[in-house]
């Protein structure tokens, strides 16, 4: 088959001189494109480098390059004395071209020619917009982490030579010399009394949540969370099988005289608090009830999983220690991270527990990641040696206090006719309790429209309550006023109508 009259290479081929990709690849991959998509039949006669070179105003070499690289990939034969021509028998792939979406985007199937188990127990909307203020569920301001000493001490960590050990498989359970510095840092912060044994490290609290539940959980067991509770946390557990037991969160928080009555008529496997600051209502567990769950779990037997939910934050008082800190009967499984100290993008999670518990975690967590990031993890080690996290702390501890106490104000002089709470001793979000003429869904998506994204995971409204979780800590002042302002226009919309 002989070219065809008028046909020219220029109605399909487009060079990028700024990319980054070869000029010769770009030609290339978009020849291949044609001839998958029969712009270029098989048998065609192509023209000759030199026709080729001018046509695409291109150095010769760059043309013969060209036709190598599709000679090489097999899509054109290049016989002697006659020419060019395109393959008789083509590859079944093809390879895509920057730029090119409309030519090159991969017929890739829509879905499996196979059959599997979708699993709409793990459907959660993901917080992710454009708009340009965001309420959270309490996550920290990241414009105030300590990327300077963060980024000293990796650059130091990097640049020695005896750290290239970290580059290579190592262990299982973490960064030794982390696990013993935040074995420390527990000890001083929690009264918590463990050693690098009783710790593996984890990419954030949920992964150490995974684990815990898949080795501990048995389908069907029972598992008691709270009402309202971490929806997360809660599909976590249900993805281990676990039937889910909701028993009522009070002013004292979660409901041990009702756990009791469970335990009494059925056989609990564990019991997950956030002790602290309850989530997501911020109540802390009262002493004597912690007292009261720790003597029950020893009675029937339960594990309690205790979530480190907003520790390092506590404004009016010293917080109240962990059930783990007086745990001495190992019922107690204790997850937590520094990503809510540090940001969350930096996943350095933690689960302390019994030798033996961290022993099975840790073959567990082989078969799901090998190892966690050991030099990231040597950094902060080290800062934690240094104090540099604990003054990082300090600090922040500061601003996030003067931000609640600005929000408090706010939110009683701007909705004291629509929403009560009460203001949380610690963390980074408030409990807000909505009149019910509100529709906050409405509310949300009305929000949206004005610049400010409101996920629906924070609303919890039903036909008993309406109420959401508001989080501060993100925000500066200026940005609490502009949060509120918006929200004030959309409620007075609703109200209006």
């Amino acid at each position: 088959m002989g070219s065809p009259v008028g046909f020219s290479f220029k109605s399909f081929v487009t060079i990028d001189r700024v990319s980054k990709v070869p000029v010769y690849r770009q030609i290339a991959e978009q020849v291949m494109t044609a001839i998958q998509r029969e712009l270029l039949p098989v048998g065609m006669q192509l023209p000759g480098s030199r026709v080729l070179a001018d046509t695409l105003q291109i150095h010769r070499k760059t043309a013969i390059a060209v036709y190598n690289e599709l000679e090489t990939q097999g899509w054109i034969e290049i016989l002697p004395d006659r020419g060019t021509f395109v393959a008789n028998r083509q590859p079944v792939f093809m390879l895509g071209v920057p730029g090119r979406e409309e030519l090159t985007k991969p017929g890739f199937p829509v879905v499996t020619g196979f059959s599997f188990r979708e699993n709409r127990l793990l459907d959660h909307p993901v917080s992710i917009s454009n708009a340009g203020l965001e309420l959270t569920d309490g996550t920290p301001d990241i414009r105030l982490t300590p990327m300077d000493k963060i980024t000293r001490a990796s650059h130091q960590i990097l640049r020695r030579q005896n750290n290239r050990r970290f580059l290579g498989y190592s262990f299982v359970e973490g960064n030794k010399y982390y696990r013993n510095k935040l074995a420390d840092f527990l000890s001083t912060s929690r009264g918590l009394s463990v050693s690098e044994s009783n710790i593996i490290t984890t990419r954030g609290v949920h992964m150490g949540l995974y684990l815990v539940s898949n080795l501990l959980i048995e389908p069907g067991d029972a598992v008691v969370v709270g009402e309202l509770g971490n929806y997360l946390s809660n599909m976590i557990f249900q993805k281990a099988g676990a039937r889910l037991h909701s028993i009522p969160v009070d002013h004292q928080g979660i409901s041990v005289e009702a756990i009791r009555k469970l335990c009494e008529r059925t056989k609990v496997r564990m019991v997950y608090i956030t002790p602290h600051h309850h989530y997501p209502t911020t109540v802390t567990l009262t002493s004597e009830r912690r007292l009261e769950l720790l003597q029950l779990a020893e009675t029937f037997g339960f594990v309690i999983l205790e979530d480190d939910h907003d520790y390092d934050f506590h404004f009016d008082s010293r917080p109240l220690l962990p059930l783990a800190s007086v745990d001495t009967a190992g019922m107690v499984v204790y997850v937590g991270s520094f990503c809510k100290a540090l940001a969350p993008g930096l996943r350095a999670g933690f689960v302390i527990g019994p030798d033996n518990l961290i022993t099975e975690l840790s073959k567990l967590r082989r078969i799901i990641d090998r190892q966690s990031d050991l030099l990231m993890e040597q950094a902060l080690g080290e800062l934690l040696h240094e104090g540099e996290i604990q003054r990082h702390l300090k600090k922040v501890q500061k601003v996030y206090h003067q931000r609640r106490d600005y929000f408090t104000n706010v939110l009683k002089q701007e909705f004291d006719e629509v929403v009560t709470f009460s203001q949380p001793p610690g963390g980074l979000a408030f409990w807000t309790v909505w009149h019910k003429k509100i529709n906050l869904l409405r509310l949300s998506k009305q929000c949206q429209e004005g610049g400010l994204y409101v996920p629906q995971t924070l609303l919890y409204q039903t036909r008993r309550f309406s109420a959401m979780r508001f989080g501060f800590g993100n925000l500066s002042e200026p940005e609490m006023d502009q949060v509120c302002a918006i929200l004030k226009d959309n409620i007075r919309k609703q109200l209006q109508n």
